[in-house]
């Protein structure tokens, strides 16, 4: 199974009163971690925009194991956990510079024509894709 890690720095923005990441963050942190994921098998999300394709989210799970704060490294990691040639679902790990889990997750998603909102199969619309994520899922 592929997998990649992103460095995130700790802005002061992205933090509350305690200086503790707010827990929405981490919801853009897999984001950055997905593109990332993506661009790393060559593709680019703007690509299957431009044909007229989204891909929204249409499950999210985040776990929160420890505070990450302002100041810190963090960094995501990220993979493809179920892929079927219709939804993906993404997995996430979150960790601080030693290395200690601060949050897991998951987001399922699903490409759809932009106009209508109708699911595509990523396997028919964008074969080299599929092949892609089906290479990703089965590395090791």
């Amino acid at each position: 199974m592929k997998k990649i890690k992103t460095k995130i720095k700790v802005r002061y923005q992205e933090t509350d009163q305690m200086g503790v990441v707010y827990h929405a963050n981490y919801l853009v942190w897999f984001e950055i971690g997905r593109t990332e994921f993506i661009e790393s098998l060559g593709f680019q999300y703007h690509d299957m925009e431009k044909d007229g394709i989204v891909s929204p989210v249409v499950d999210a799970h985040v776990y929160f194991k420890q505070p990450i704060r302002y100041g810190q490294d963090a960094f995501v990691e990220t993979w493809i956990e179920e892929y079927d040639g219709l939804r993906t679902t993404y997995g996430y790990q979150i960790t601080d510079e030693a290395g200690n889990i601060a949050v897991r997750g998951t987001t399922k998603h699903v490409i759809v024509k932009k106009d209508s909102f109708r699911p595509v199969s990523l396997r028919k619309k964008f074969p080299e894709w599929h092949k892609a994520y089906t290479q990703a899922l089965g590395e090791g």
